[in-house]
C-alpha cells in the first residue's frame, strides 16, 4: 500500500518544520505548502521582521527545510483571497470600534479552505499544521473532538474554534503532545535551520505590530472618518480629547493623555458619537455579554449549558452559563465578574480540555 499523502502548511518557523519531520518519520508522504497571504514589502513600518510569514526569509526557510527533509515544496499566492476575507474585515471592525482577531478569522475562512483545496488537487488524504492542539475520535458519536495541547503555555485551541467537523476529520496536528522546548530540541537535533527561529507574536500582515499605523496608512480618508473626539468619564463629563477612537481598545491604560490622580482604563468605545469612555479598574468588570457567529466543533443541540469560557488567548477561563437568544445570537453570563470583555474578540467554550465551540463578542 502507498503511504498516506499529507499537505503540510509550512510557515518557515520551527513548529511547522518539526511537524513535517514527525509526519515523515511516521511514514506519511508529505508535500510542503506555503501560503503567501500578502505582500511583505507593502506592509510598511519596520520591515526587519524576517520571522514574519510572507517575508522572503520565512518563505526561504520553508523551502530549505522542505528540501532538507526531502519533500516537495510549493508557494501559493492567495493574497487577494486573504485581503477579502481577513484584512478588509480587520479595518472594518476597527472602524466600528471593535478589536478583531484576524488569526481566528484566517483559520476558518482562509487557511483550512486553502489547505483542503490543495489537498484535493494533489489527491492527498490529510492536511497538517504546526498548531499545539490535539484531536481524538469519540467512539460513541463517531466525530472528531478538538483538545488543548498539553503545553499550557503554547496551547492554540483558542484560535481554532471556527473549524468544522469536516476540517478536523482531515487534519493531523503532530505537535499536540509536545512542549515547545521539546520541539526546539528536536529541530536542533535534526539540524533544521529553523531550530532557533523566534516565535512570531505579531499580526502576520503587520510585522511591526503597530495596528494604529497600519489602519491610518491603509484606510482612505482616515482623518475624516476618524477625527479627534471627547474622552468622557463614567458620568459623561469631558476629561480630554482622544486621537481617533481606533487608537484605543477596551482595558487600555497607557497613552490616554489624561491625568485623574488614579489609574484610568478605557471602558467603552462609541464610534457613532466619536467618544471614548474611561473609568477605574472596577468599571472594566462585567458578568454578561452576547455573541454572534457561534460555531460548535461537534454536533450540539443544547440551547442552555454551563462551560468554561475564555475571552482572550491567555485568559484562564471562567465558568459561565450559555443560552441561545431568539435572534440567533447567544448570551453569556459569568459566575464571577470578568475584566475587559472586548467586542470583536473571541469567547471560546471548554469542557475541561475539550473545545466545544466559540463566537465573536458583540
Amino acid at each position: 500500500m502507498s503511504a498516506k499523502k499529507v499537505i503540510m502548511a509550512m510557515s518557515g518557523g520551527v513548529d511547522s518544520s518539526v511537524a513535517a519531520l514527525l509526519l515523515i518519520e511516521q511514514g506519511y508522504d508529505v508535500i510542503g505548502v506555503t501560503m503567501k497571504n500578502w505582500e511583505f514589502e507593502e506592509s510598511g513600518g519596520n520591515l526587519s521582521a524576517e520571522s514574519s510569514c510572507c517575508s522572503l526569509g520565512s518563505i526561504e526557510n520553508a523551502r530549505m527545510v522542505s528540501a532538507q527533509l526531502g519533500m516537495p515544496h510549493y508557494v501559493f499566492d492567495i493574497s487577494d483571497f486573504f485581503r477579502e476575507k481577513v484584512i478588509d474585515n480587520f479595518t472594518e471592525e476597527y472602524l466600528m470600534g471593535n478589536t478583531p482577531n484576524p488569526c481566528v478569522r484566517c483559520n476558518y475562512l482562509v487557511r483550512w479552505d486553502t489547505l483542503l483545496d490543495k489537498a484535493n488537487s494533489f489527491d492527498a488524504d490529510f492536511v497538517s499544521t504546526g498548531h499545539y492542539v490535539r484531536t481524538r475520535r469519540n467512539n460513541q458519536t463517531g466525530e472528531t473532538e478538538l483538545l488543548k495541547g498539553i503545553d499550557a503555555d503554547k496551547d492554540q485551541s483558542y484560535v481554532l474554534w471556527g473549524l468544522s467537523q469536516d476540517d478536523l476529520e482531515r487534519t493531523i496536528f503532530p505537535l499536540g503532545e509536545l512542549t515547545k522546548d521539546k520541539v526546539r530540541a528536536m529541530a536542533e537535533s535534526a539540524g533544521l535551520r529553523t531550530s532557533k527561529t523566534p516565535d512570531s507574536f505579531e499580526i502576520c500582515f503587520i510585522p511591526d505590530n503597530d495596528y494604529r499605523r497600519y489602519i491610518r496608512e491603509n484606510v482612505e480618508g482616515f482623518d475624516t472618518l476618524v477625527p479627534e473626539g471627547e474622552i468622557l468619564d463614567r458620568d459623561g463629563s469631558v476629561l480630554g480629547i482622544h486621537k481617533g477612537y481606533v487608537n484605543y481598545t477596551i482595558g487600555q491604560r497607557k497613552g490616554l493623555g489624561i491625568s485623574l490622580g488614579e489609574p484610568a482604563y478605557v471602558t467603552e468605545i462609541d464610534p457613532q458619537n466619536n467618544t471614548v469612555r474611561v473609568g477605574n479598574k472596577d468599571d472594566l468588570l462585567s458578568t454578561e455579554f452576547s455573541l454572534k457567529d457561534v460555531n460548535f466543533i461537534n454536533s450540539f443541540e443544547e440551547e442552555r449549558f454551563r462551560v468554561t469560557v475564555k475571552i482572550r488567548y491567555h485568559h484562564e477561563g471562567e465558568e459561565a452559563l450559555i443560552s441561545r437568544n431568539p435572534d440567533r445570537t447567544w448570551n453569556v453570563i459569568f459566575k464571577h465578574p470578568v475584566e475587559a470583555v472586548t467586542p470583536g474578540q473571541s469567547a471560546v467554550f471548554y469542557d475541561s480540555d475539550r473545545l466545544i465551540g466559540g463566537g465573536t463578542i458583540l
